[in-house]
Parts: structure tokens; sequence; C-alpha cells
């Protein structure tokens, strides 16, 4: 996720959360990664037409020493001078979401999230390019990342 800096020199910042069940390298056992999380929610049907429910989920994800090592190892291009590595990451949600039913099995629904990416890096990082996204090659700064994100949606169901 990228988002604004404070740090001179950077262009923008960016926070880096990696998923895996285990790692591993050559010559070496696999090294287990550990993740726990929680999700939860209530919805309130107003009437037959219309309900909202809140909802939100919290998870987090450590590598271990191991895992750590050999993440890091691998890691092009590498960070800045003072950075450090650590690939464990937290994440949460919360969000609401609206849904009208106007007719059986036609449902509009406006739903909104906020998002909270905790990353365990720091100090920066030299990145080329990245057409698919528009980034320059630069400095970023690696820090945690928030986002709001609203999805509108109309399904029909037969």
């Amino acid at each position: 996720m990228y988002g604004s800096t404070g740090l001179a020199g950077a262009y923008q910042s960016l926070a880096i959360a990696g998923v895996a069940d285990t790692v591993f390298g050559l010559g070496t056992a696999q090294s287990s990664v550990k993740t726990w999380g929680f999700r939860g929610g209530y919805t309130h049907n107003w009437d037959p037409y219309w309900n909202t429910a809140i909802y939100g989920a919290y998870a987090q994800l450590k590598y271990g020493t191991t895992g750590s090592a050999l993440v890091c190892a691998n890691i092009t291009p590498l960070p800045t001078a003072g950075s450090t590595c650590n690939p464990d990451f937290n994440i949460a949600q919360i969000g609401v979401i609206t849904r009208w039913t106007p007719v059986k099995n036609l449902t509009f629904s406006a739903d909104v999230t906020y998002s909270h990416l905790d990353q365990k890096y720091s100090g920066a990082i030299v990145l080329p390019a990245v057409a698919a996204v528009a980034k320059p090659a630069a400095v970023y700064e690696l820090k945690d990342q928030d986002t709001v994100s609203m999805l509108l949606r109309a399904q029909r169901n037969w």
C-alpha cells in the first residue's frame, strides 16, 4: 500500500505485507509462519427491505527468527542504510454496509471499509519504476498505511 510521507527526499511511503504458510531456503528446513485472527459482525434489520451491518476483523502474521532471516536475505532492492527488515505485520479492518432489497432476489448495497496495515519494516527503500501502478523509480519511506474503500453493488439472484 502506498501513501504520503514526511521523510525528506522520499517520493511516497509504502507498507509491505506478504503472506506465506512456511519459509525455506536451499539446505534449510521449513520455518513455520504463525498467524491468528478474528472477525465478527452484527446485522440490524430495519424493516423487510433495509438492513445495516457493522463488521470488523484483526489478524497478525509472524515469520519467526529463521523465517524473517530467510525473507530479509532475499529482499531486492535492499533497504537504505539504517532501515530494519521485519516482514511481520498486523492488519485491522472495520466497516459498515447498508442493503436495500426492493424486490425478492434483487439487492443494492453500499459498503465502506477502513483498513489499517501495521507493517514492521522501518526506514526507506529504493524501488525501480513500477509501471503497473504508475510509480516512478524513487526512495519510498517504509511505514504503516491506512485506507478507506467503498463498494457499491447491485446483486440479482435467480
